[in-house]
């Protein structure tokens, strides 16, 4: 039986340090260069899939640190290290040219599941 991809929503938000920018050396075109930077090495890790994504900062206005999120990416993913990789992206990219690291200005969590879909498990009638 082969084995199915795990449907993983990243979901994100950006924090309160993002709207205080800019500060010191960093800007807020900082943060979005490091943002894009992140989905772009996201995209491409082994093992990711993805399908797309959803921003919905023109009904949110401020920080979000849950429901409802900021944006979210929708992706299929082989295992769940590769989720757990794709998450230390936000501890590993950098913004600027400082030490400062995209998680200083987003959080993301990563909701694991599968495509919705009849499991083999339910006899559908007639």
């Amino acid at each position: 039986m082969p084995t199915q991809p795990l449907r993983v929503l990243f979901c994100i938000g950006i924090n309160q340090n993002f709207f205080d920018l800019p500060t010191g050396e960093l800007t807020t075109g900082d943060v979005w260069q490091a943002f894009v930077s992140m989905m772009d090495q996201l995209k491409a890790l082994p093992g990711i899939a993805f399908i797309g994504d959803i921003d919905d900062d023109s009904h949110q206005v401020g920080p979000s640190d849950g429901w409802p999120w900021t944006c979210y990416l929708l992706a299929d993913a082989d295992s769940q290290e590769t989720v757990k990789e794709a998450c230390n992206l936000f501890r590993t990219t950098p913004v600027g040219d400082g030490g400062a690291k995209l998680w200083r200005f987003a959080k993301v969590e990563a909701r694991i599941g599968r495509a919705l879909t009849v499991r083999d498990d339910v006899d559908l009638p007639g």
